[in-house]
This record gives C-alpha cells, structure tokens and sequence, in this order.
C-alpha cells in the first residue's frame, strides 16, 4: 500500500441495523489496531527452553479510534445513543488501497472537547465485539 490522503479512510456506521452504513463523522484522525492474543504452550523439554506457542489458538481483536467533528446532528444523535445504551452495532472501516472491514464493535470511550474560539469536537474508541470481516480493495 502507497502512501495515502488520511482523509480517505472513513469510518461508517450501520445507525438502525439494517445493513446500510453511513459516513458518520469528519474524522481528522484514525487509528486502526489489529491485536491476536498467544497461547504459552512451553514446557521442560522445549528446545533449548525457548517458548512454544500454540497456532491459532489465541483471542483476536481490533480496535478502531478517531477524532474530529461530526457529519450532522443526527450522526451525533447515534453515536451519543449508542454509547449510553452500551448497544453493539455493525461498523465498517474503509482504508483506501487496502479494503474494507466490517463488523460488531461497541463504543468504548466518548469524549467531547472544544476551544472557546473553535468547534467542538469528539473522540471516539471502538472496540470488537465479534468476528471481523475483511474485503480486499
């Protein structure tokens, strides 16, 4: 993947559950984390006492986090909604030249800040909730 305008990696949500995702947010920040747990399987007679793991075996986990301002009230409205319920709800994280990734997260942390002479702006933090899919660009 060559080097890309952050700018094009959008983050959308599926507000009601219905398979249809939006764009909820101007995000001028994104981060996106892949995490896979081992499993220790090291024992007296590994070679030279070096660790053993186990293939595959581990829990796997993603982690998305953004900033910026939001698209309309409504997408406000949603994310804010969301979090309070503690509502699992279908994402997608589109990463230009890469693909796409769709699947369960929960809001983990929203936070609002502003300035006294800018806009108010949030931060999120998505955490997986289930199995993530990958569709290649």
């Amino acid at each position: 993947m060559g080097a890309q305008k952050g700018r094009d990696l959008l983050l959308k949500l599926d507000a009601a559950g219905s398979g249809s995702f939006a764009s909820v947010a101007g995000l001028r920040s994104n981060a996106i984390s892949f995490n896979a747990g081992t499993v220790d399987v090291t024992h007296q007679e590994s070679a030279n006492q070096w660790r053993e793991l186990l293939g595959g075996a581990g829990i796997k986990s993603a982690s998305i986090r953004g900033s910026g301002i939001f698209k309309d009230a409504a997408s406000d409205a949603a994310i804010r909604g969301l979090f309070f319920a503690g509502t699992i709800r279908a994402w997608q994280v589109v990463v230009p030249d890469f693909g796409t990734l769709t699947g369960p997260f929960q809001i983990a942390s929203l936070e609002f800040s502003g300035r006294h002479d800018g806009e108010v702006t949030f931060d999120v933090s998505l955490e997986s909730a289930g199995e993530i899919s990958f569709e290649g660009a």
